[in-house]
């Protein structure tokens, strides 16, 4: 069962070699995928407006600290989407090296730098009263650097090789374990790094058994991440009885966005009317802001967000399909899983379906870094739209 519907998905979006001829030819690019990104981009600005009052009263900032910056934060990301949008994808792909190297940099000064007391975690690089997330970066390099890996193991024909493509993987997999989830001490990127690189491979074509028995190693990774960190093992406590740990640390959150999510109702309290966000809703403009949509906006508003993240995915999806080759199809696909699967963390941890995990909500959480690499992505996949080829499953069926 599961190696058919493997070859289904890998025929859908696989690599194939009447694709990889076909010239490049540009074309009006899909204007529904921008459209959609400024929608979930307005949606956030909107929410973190009518949140602002409450975070000014608990924090002590004046009432238009936090809009500002996030308004500040999606004008940086309409920025970096016009460049990606137009920079040539195969100046990225040439560039890798320096992506990779900046990212590593990156990572150095946020590990070296004193953390702050409120996030005691080496995890931001922080300057003149701005911070910036260095995983974000690491997340985007590695996307570019995958893509290209794993291209030139398909036009070699050596993708299921176990030295040229297995072992190359478990090394990168063992340094982001170490570096993003043991010293940075963040599981949630780590996670979401190895969900975008797993879906990459498996897309490129690399044998279930093999898939799987990465799936494994990591699995062992992650259990061995979980045990070496008390406060995860509590949150994996609380997931398992969200209710029987409200009044701890490592359940008190949980409990509460539960409560904004359940006070909420069919079409929510309005907007700014809701109480989660004056100081019982921890995290409420990052990690916690689908809990404080769904006080505000109800039931209603959740599925119409639901709708929006899913239709943005189904786009890329199709943008991927007619990819004009391999490169630019694993970057759509790459971007596709990072953002799938952030949204899917941090929904599915405040309705309390997956544990804790310290995500973004993309396009909508407070956060200039997560904001800007989130639009820089989705202008690669825009600039891919510009060049998708027609009846790509046709001409797959006919190169068979």
């Amino acid at each position: 069962m599961l190696d058919q519907l493997a070859t289904y998905y890998r025929r859908w979006l696989g690599p194939t070699e009447a694709i990889k001829e076909m010239p490049k030819r540009a074309h009006r690019p899909d204007r529904w995928l921008l459209i959609n990104m400024l929608v979930l981009l307005v949606i956030g600005l909107v929410l973190i407006y009518s949140i602002s009052p409450a975070l000014a009263a608990t924090t002590g900032v004046s009432g238009s600290y936090y809009v500002v910056r996030q308004f500040i934060a999606v004008g940086l990301g309409l920025v970096a989407f016009a460049i990606t949008a137009k920079v040539p994808l195969v100046k990225w792909r040439a560039n890798y090296k320096l992506l990779i190297a900046g990212a590593a940099l990156l990572t150095m000064i946020a590990i070296i730098l004193p953390v702050n007391p409120s996030y005691p975690a080496h995890r931001w690089v922080r300057f003149a009263g701005f911070s910036f997330e260095s995983v974000e970066f690491v997340i985007f390099a590695i996307l570019i650097w995958f893509a290209r890996f794993l291209d030139i193991r398909i036009k070699q024909s050596s993708i299921k090789n176990f030295a040229k493509t297995m072992r190359p993987i478990l090394g990168a997999l063992l340094l982001i374990a170490a570096v993003v989830s043991i010293i940075q001490s963040d599981l949630g990127s780590t996670a979401t790094i190895i969900a975008i690189m797993g879906v990459m491979v498996f897309v490129a074509g690399l044998p279930l058994k093999r898939l799987l028995m990465i799936g494994g190693i990591v699995v062992g990774l992650v259990v061995v991440a979980i045990i070496a960190f008390p406060y995860r093992l509590a949150r994996i406590e609380t997931f398992l009885h969200p209710t029987s740990n409200c009044t701890s640390a490592s359940g008190y959150q949980a409990c509460q966005a539960l409560i904004a999510v359940g006070s909420g109702g069919i079409a929510g309290v309005g907007l700014g009317s809701g109480a989660q966000a004056y100081g019982y809703l921890p995290e409420s403009d990052n990690d916690s802001i689908f809990a404080i949509y769904a006080e505000e906006f109800g039931f209603v508003g959740a599925v119409t967000l639901i709708v929006l993240f899913t239709n943005l995915f189904w786009r890329m999806a199709k943008i991927a399909e007619g990819a004009p080759d391999d490169f630019s199809r694993l970057v759509v696909i790459g971007v596709m899983a990072w953002i799938s699967v952030e949204a899917l963390i941090n929904i599915g941890a405040m309705i309390g379906l997956l544990p804790l995990k310290g995500i973004t909500l993309p396009f909508i959480s407070y956060g200039g870094t997560a904001v800007v690499f989130f639009a820089a992505a989705t202008g690669l996949v825009y600039q891919v739209s510009s060049y998708t080829t027609f009846n790509r499953l046709t001409e797959r069926n006919q190169s068979r």
